[in-house]
């Protein structure tokens, strides 16, 4: 019937003196082709396409012919090849600007179907199109063009072996529309397959054509590539091995066409590699310009964490470009851009092919630029690196190799054909012989450096030589006596002196010589008297150092900020770099972890969604007090601990009657179920607050529905499991075995997944992949010794309650990094304490000068209380990130299987509870989501973007909750009882009011954190003594300049209760904000923050909630420590008197009382209010003024406001975080708009365009504002006064400005907004002035509402 069917629509289609019929017949061929695809193939043969064709190529009636397009796109798509015969591809361009922009989709989509199937046989028809599509490409339609830059891709697929047909190509515009498309700020934006797949366009363009080759170095392709390569983020493109992803990665794209613009040497019947190397030849500045584009962006991938793809890549293109570069600029850009230092790390790298690329460089530089580089390979450690290659000798060849099995060799080519221009695979064999590294350092060394090199001195440098006798120096003051403090600070200072003078010096060090000198090992051993270096707690002889460790942290801070301004950037510098060369943290990509049902007999038999582990366990020899268990491998569960198989074993394995271990077997099925459905922590012993509070493991897997209906309950089930944890018997809480892989201990702190892990990573490898854990293991067990007390790596806190320097060395000492690291790497370890210490002094720099000046005060070498004063300016926090480490954990947070089960290397919760400064704010906020909610919500913050481009939403259920505007905190506490410890995003409405969503949730967050503010709830300071300024009440809220912070309270006042619970309540709000993602409005003093996460106040952070009070209470410390040096130096008393005077004043003169400034209601301890001070009990005074400001007078609100906040997720997650950017996690950028900025984040549409005369009004509007008319603006507009982190570039929906289309006269409308959609409806004002007065208006008087507009 079809076959009938099919030849009688044909004959109606070509009824042309019937315009309806014609129409009519082709509809019914374009249905029958829909509905019954079986028919095209009658269609076709009853010359259907012919017809189409015709009615396209002369258009009489452009219904019909649109009829047509449609008809032909159906067809398409089951025979391509007969449309291309017919034809088509020309019959469907020739006409396209007359159509609609939806048919013209259609019509190019006809294309795609057709070149998916071209024969390269006859070009002509679909070469005939490519000038009509090369001008498409100027279309501002995204769906359009990405569909055009398909059709070009397929056609140079098809042609790419010819070079006429490359050269036909290239000469219709298709590189310049190619390399306009991939500019970042272009009309039109590409997806991300399509993107890549232009970059691969010019590749093959380039590959095959000297045309193309040409214009693409002509139009300054270098500066395109490395525009690209500098605004993507390196960590996104190393987020597989895998070459098939690689492959469609935009970094590697751009690689490979960098590569493919290098030529290499050419063969002699190779004439378009001759005609490409005579090009360069005659066009040296062409090359040059090239170079200086590419190459230091090269150098920063390199010395970033990406993958071992894009890092052999990059080699490639360095080295292809030394050998073509003739110029003399050229070592002047090689010299800027070290390469030498990155060439001396990359030596050290245990990756065969890396290896052996980075020697060719060394070889190719020292060939071409011998003079110019020679001594730098010394002073920069390259020779030294290539010696320790040679004394590896050819054992180290043959395990190199062994060394890329980072990559599952069944599915991945070689490096050597990673970046070949056949992407087939009939030739995996690698092209590097094993010996190739010691063949060619063997002939670098031969060539290049003599015997007086390697057999005197002079291979170290005279800057070495003397930072390494300095260092020694610095080894010498260990054996002073520690209490000796004036001869410390003497000796110190002079050689502290010298160093920072060698480093800041005329002859710059390089990162070889500051790492080889040992001045880092010298500097923390004599910094932490060596306490860095092991473990110890409360009772140790070792404790009785840290006060004299306390002092010589206030040294070092007092030499590294002598006048105010910090000397330490430098050293700053040199450790980054030395960290960077030396750190080799493995990357774990758990690419053979796909999903598949296992079943697991060990802890407790169940069924997984992912790989098992096998594992026979042997008891260890000489062990008699266990039962043999060796028989056959054993299923482990990867993910369950280590306690968790002590479990399973023990009844197994003890010596007792059989009887017993069957019923030990069921009372410990329980336990260890229980265990392995709690979280899974991923910490070392000092992190482990950093526990993932993720779903079981098992159910990682399921269905999305599942997850939204088990999470609300996640909080009982854990609650349950781990009361009944509790309830075991105490004995089963200590271990009763010890297992060991390979003789070494595992650690029980791990997964067994991560402790095989890290085990089997001893070898070194930057990068790897689970397929090390692939195969059996033989484990095994004996007797665990029992300890008489556990010995944690903790400062004890208990320790110095009463010294000065306990919230600083509380801070250094409380999280230190796990002390397996410095096993692994000492130079590491103590690169890492030193940065830490660093980073605090400068947290706590305020604190360490104040403490040093009041003692110098005391001890009479100042005079004046004016010198107390303290004007410093700390290190800009990003100068301690460490970019290649957070590339790193940025990649490692890719991994799906890692993040989901915490299948994560132990590094990376050990570095970032012990040293988070290491790790920039976008990465930690990544890894606090992991830890506090779990995978769903990693690379979720509802008002951002997700890395991709595109709106993220989670998985997690919404609720809806109605609010009431005029009683907002108790709707705030109705909405925390019933959903705060629910894992659920909130949605609110109004009563009365039609808006609903983000915008409205947005405000209640605000009117919430408003509500918070108002001084008649007694939470906050408001002081009006004569030691502070008077903070402002505006509005109904009060205004502290120095932020928020709990005003204190006694404990029988009668209103306490209700404040209490009001911080309760406002710590649920806090964490609910946190977990939604939703901004708050809430300014917190710095001092607050602090106990947020956990640290400890002393005095001198007085001066972060109110200056002014905190001075004088510096002054009267000062004082108190004069009298006490004068005092032990029984000065004479009448002196003493008269230099212990405040400001001219006797202490007893200024008539002070027992009682607080400012709350005269609360009670000191110890004293009445009738109690005068005097300078016998001025230090009394002063420690129960601290006492009520920061201690026992706000204790209880913190520990109300912590308890509230526990409700939602536990608030150690909050730790990693510094204060800055604890506020801007909760309160979003206190910067609102970066006018610079504005235009490339702002969205025009509806009638408007970044020109149009009111957009460009509203920006100069938007400019003059102040800060708080732009919050006023950002509210009215997104519902929330600020910004979320991130600024204008992270608001989600993207803000959108329209033109509003409404009465006759514009001039009386006023702007209206979408506030769950940003968007803002503006009228076309006449003139600025007139839309700056109705801007205002509408900001001002139109919130407090949501209503249609």
């Amino acid at each position: 019937m079809a076959d009938t069917l099919s030849r009688v629509l044909v004959k109606l289609a070509n009824h042309e003196s019937n315009a309806d019929i014609m129409l009519l017949a082709i509809r019914a061929v374009t249905y029958l082709s829909d509905v019954y695809p079986r028919s095209v193939a009658f269609l076709v043969k009853h010359e259907t396409l012919p017809a189409l064709c015709q009615r396209l190529q002369a258009i009489e009636y452009l219904d019909v012919a649109e009829q047509c397009l449609q008809a032909l796109e159906k067809i398409s798509k089951d025979e391509p090849v007969a449309c291309l015969n017919a034809g088509a591809i020309k019959a469907v361009l020739s006409y396209i600007d007359f159509f609609s922009t939806s048919l013209q989709r259609v019509a190019v989509s006809t294309v795609v179907n057709i070149c998916r199937k071209l024969s390269s046989e006859s070009p002509s028809p679909f070469m005939d199109a490519v000038p009509i599509l090369c001008n498409l490409l100027q279309y501002e339609d995204r769906q359009l063009v990405e569909n055009v830059a398909i059709c070009l891709t397929k056609i140079a697929d098809q042609v790419s072996e010819s070079p006429e047909m490359l050269d036909q190509l290239s000469s219709h515009g298709l590189i310049h529309q190619s390399i306009h498309l991939l500019n970042l700020n272009g009309r039109t934006t590409l997806s991300q397959p399509v993107y890549n797949g232009v970059i691969g366009l010019l590749r093959k363009l380039s590959s095959g054509s000297i045309l193309a080759f040409r214009t693409l170095y002509e139009l300054n392709i270098g500066y395109r590539l490395k525009e690209i390569i500098s605004t993507y983020d390196i960590s996104h493109s190393v987020s597989s091995t895998h070459p098939n992803n690689t492959c469609s990665n935009q970094v590697h794209e751009v690689l490979k066409l960098v590569i493919e613009l290098l030529p290499s040497s050419p063969v002699e019947d190779n004439q378009l590699a001759l005609e490409k190397e005579s090009f360069l030849v005659n066009q040296p500045d062409l090359l040059q310009q090239f170079g200086a584009d590419i190459l230091p962006v090269m150098i920063q991938v390199l010395k970033s964490g990406a993958n071992v793809y894009v890092f052999y890549g990059c080699l490639s293109a360095i080295h292809k470009l030394t050998c073509l570069s003739k110029s003399v600029d050229f070592v002047d850009l090689l010299k800027n851009a070290n390469i030498l230092s990155v060439l001396a790390g990359i030596l050290s790298r245990k990756v065969h092919h890396v290896v052996v690329v980075a020697l060719q460089i060394a070889e190719a530089l020292l060939g071409k630029y011998s003079d110019d580089f020679l001594n730098s390979f010394i002073k920069e450690g390259v020779y030294f690196a290539i010696e320790a290659l040679l004394n590896s000798g050819q054992q180290n060849q043959g395990s190199a190799d062994g060394s890329e099995e980072h990559v599952p060799k069944e599915t991945v080519k070689c490096l050597c054909q990673s970046f070949e221009r056949s992407s087939s695979s009939s030739s995996q064999t690698c092209k590097i012989e094993k010996d190739s590294v010691y063949i060619l350092a063997t002939r670098i060394k031969e060539s290049f450096f003599g015997p007086e090199v390697f057999d005197s001195q002079k291979g170290l440098t005279d800057v070495l030589q003397n930072l390494k006798h300095l260092s020694a120096a610095l080894d010498d003051l260990m054996t002073e006596p520690i209490d000796a403090h004036a001869l410390h600070d003497e000796k110190f200072f002079s050689v502290w002196s010298q160093i920072m003078e060698r480093l800041n010096g005329r002859e710059s060090v390089s990162t070889f010589e500051f790492t080889e000198s040992g001045v880092v090992k010298a500097l923390t051993n004599y910094l932490s008297n060596r306490l860095h270096q092991r473990k110890f707690s409360k009772g140790d002889s070792e404790c009785d150092s840290l006060p004299f460790v306390g002092n010589r942290f206030e040294v070092f801070t007092r030499s590294l900020w002598s006048d105010g301004e910090a000397t330490s950037s430098v050293l700053i510098k040199n450790l980054q770099n030395s960290l960077s060369s030396l750190e080799n943290y493995p990357i774990v990509l758990s690419q053979f972890l796909k999903q598949r049902n296992s079943f697991a007999t060990v802890p407790n038999g169940r069924s997984i969604s992912y790989p098992i582990l096998r594992v026979r366990f042997v008891k260890a020899e000489g062990e008699t007090c266990l039962r043999d268990y060796s028989q056959d491998l054993v299923t482990v569960d990867p993910l369950c601990f280590l306690d968790a198989v002590d479990q399973y074993m023990w009844p197994k394995v003890q010596l007792e009657p059989l009887y017993s271990v069957e019923e030990k077997d069921q009372a410990m099925e329980c336990p260890s179920s229980q265990l392995e459905s709690t979280s899974i922590s991923c910490q070392g012993e000092s992190s482990t607050h950093m526990e993932i509070d993720s779903p079981n493991a098992s159910q990682l897997q399921g269905s999305q529905e599942e997850d939204q209906e088990q999470l609300p309950d996640s909080g009982e089930d854990n609650t349950s499991s781990s009361e009944e944890e509790d309830a075991l018997p105490e004995e089963d809480a200590l271990p009763r075995l010890l297992f060991r892989l390979e003789g070494l201990e595992l650690d029980r702190s791990l997964t067994v997944y991560q402790a095989i892990l890290l085990h089997k990573l001893k070898s070194g490898s930057e990068t790897t992949n689970d397929s090390k854990l692939s195969g059996s293991h033989t484990i095994t067990y004996e007797r665990a010794p029992q300890l008489a007390e556990s010995d944690e790596n903790l400062f004890p806190l208990g320790f110095m309650d009463n010294d000065e320097y306990h919230p600083f060395l509380s801070f250094l000492f409380a999280q230190r990094l796990d002390l397996r690291h410095k096993a692994t790497n000492p130079p590491a370890y103590d690169m890492l304490f030193l940065l830490k210490s660093l980073e605090g002094m400068n947290r706590f720099l305020f604190h360490l000068i104040c403490h040093e000046r009041i003692n110098a005060f005391g001890e009479g070498r100042l005079e004046n209380l004016d010198d107390l004063r303290v004007q410093l300016r700390p290190v800009p926090y990003a100068e301690f990130v460490s970019s290649k480490l957070t590339e790193k954990l940025e990649q490692q947070l890719r991994d799906s299987f890692a993040v989901s089960t915490c299948g994560l290397p132990p590094w990376f919760n050990d570095l970032m509870g012990s040293c988070p400064f290491l790790f920039s704010f976008e990465v930690k906020t990544k890894y606090f989501r992991l830890a506090a909610f779990g995978s769903q919500k990693v690379h979720h913050h509802p008002q951002h973007l997700s890395s991709e481009g595109r709106p993220v939403t989670g998985s997690l259920p919404r609720k809806k909750f109605l609010a009431c505007r005029e009683t907002i905190l108790e709707s705030a506490s109705k909405m925390m009882e019933l959903h705060g410890n629910q894992k659920v995003v909130i949605e609110v409405e109004y009563s009365e009011e039609v808006g609903t969503g983000l915008g409205p949730t947005l405000e209640f967050y605000t009117l919430v954190s408003r509500a918070f503010q108002n001084p008649d709830l007694g939470m906050w300071r408001c002081d009006r003594s004569s030691f502070a300024g008077k903070p402002k009440e505006d509005s109904g809220f009060l205004v502290a300049p120095s932020g928020l912070f709990p005003r204190p309270w006694s404990d029988t006042s009668a209103a306490f209760p209700d404040v209490l619970q009001k911080f309760v309540l406002l710590g649920t709000v806090v964490a609910k904000a946190l977990h939604d993602g939703r901004v708050l409005d809430i300014p917190f003093s710095k001092a607050f923050y602090k106990l947020i996460i956990g640290q400890e106040l002393s005095s001198f952070d007085i001066h972060f909630i109110d200056p002014e009070l905190c001075k004088t209470l510096v002054e009267l410390q000062a004082l108190t420590r004069r009298k006490k040096v004068f005092s032990e130096s029984q000065t004479d008393a009448r002196a003493a008197k008269c230099d212990l005077s405040f400001r001219g004043t006797n202490i007893e003169d200024l008539c002070l009382e027992f009682v607080l400034p400012g709350y005269t209601d609360y009670v000191l301890a110890l004293h009445s209010a009738n109690d005068m001070v005097n300078l016998d009990n001025l230090e009394e005074y002063i420690k129960a003024i601290v006492n009520a400001t920061i201690c026992n007078g706000i204790q209880k609100q913190v520990e109300a406001f912590r308890s509230g906040f526990n409700k939602v997720f536990p608030i150690e997650h909050l730790g990693i975080f510094n204060e800055e950017e604890l506020e801007t996690l909760l309160c979003g950028e206190r910067d609102l708009f970066n006018m610079n900025e504005v235009l490339d984040h702002i969205k025009f549409d509806h009638g408007y365009t970044s020109s149009s005369p009111p957009v460009e009004n509203l920006l100069e509007i938007l400019h003059e504002f102040d800060k708080d008319q732009q919050r006023a603006f950002l509210q009215f507009v997104t519902g929330c006064p600020r910004l979320p982190p991130g600024g204008l570039a992270s608001l989600n929906p993207k803000l959108t400005i329209v033109r509003k289309r409404g009465s006759d006269s514009s001039e009386t409308d006023l702007p209206s907004v979408m506030t769950c959609a940003n968007y803002l409806k503006l009228p076309p004002y006449s003139s600025k002035e007139k839309m700056k007065e109705k801007l205002i208006y509408a900001i001002t008087e139109g919130q407090g509402s949501f209503h249609l507009s």
